[in-house]
C-alpha cells in the first residue's frame, strides 16, 4: 500500500465523523459542507461522496433535513440538522476518537492527548 491509499482509507473512516461535527455546530446545506471540507485536503470530498453519505445519515435518523428558500432567483437549499439520535451517535464517536488518539499517542511515545495540563 502506498501513502495515497492509506490517506484514502483515513478519509473514508473519518468523513462521517467530520460531517456530523460540522452539522452539530450549526445547520448546513450540502454544498456548504463540501466547500468547508475543502479547507482540509485530507477531508475534501466530491458531491458523489457527500450526498450519498448525507442520505444514509438521514435514513439512519442521525440527521433531519428541511428546505429553505434562498435569495431571489436561486433554488431553495436543503439544510441538515443533527437529531437526538445523531447527538448520541456523535458522542459515542467522540469517545472512540479520543481512545484512538490516546492509543496512537502511546504507540508514538506521547501521553495525555487532548487533555489540558494542570
Amino acid at each position: 500500500m502506498n501513502l495515497d491509499d492509506w490517506k484514502s482509507q483515513i478519509k473514508r473512516g473519518t468523513l462521517e465523523f467530520s460531517i456530523l461535527l460540522m452539522i452539530e455546530k450549526k445547520q448546513r446545506y450540502g454544498y456548504e459542507i463540501i466547500s468547508e471540507l475543502e479547507a482540509f485536503p485530507i477531508l475534501a470530498a466530491k458531491e458523489s461522496t457527500i450526498y450519498p453519505l448525507l442520505r444514509r445519515l438521514l435514513k439512519e435518523n442521525f440527521l433531519s433535513s428541511f428546505w429553505q428558500e434562498t435569495a431571489e432567483g436561486l433554488p431553495p437549499r436543503k439544510y441538515y440538522t443533527i437529531t437526538e439520535k445523531g447527538h448520541e451517535y456523535l458522542h459515542s464517536m467522540k469517545e472512540e476518537w479520543q481512545s484512538l488518539l490516546a492509543a496512537i499517542d502511546t504507540l508514538k511515545g506521547e501521553e495525555n492527548h487532548g487533555e489540558s495540563a494542570e
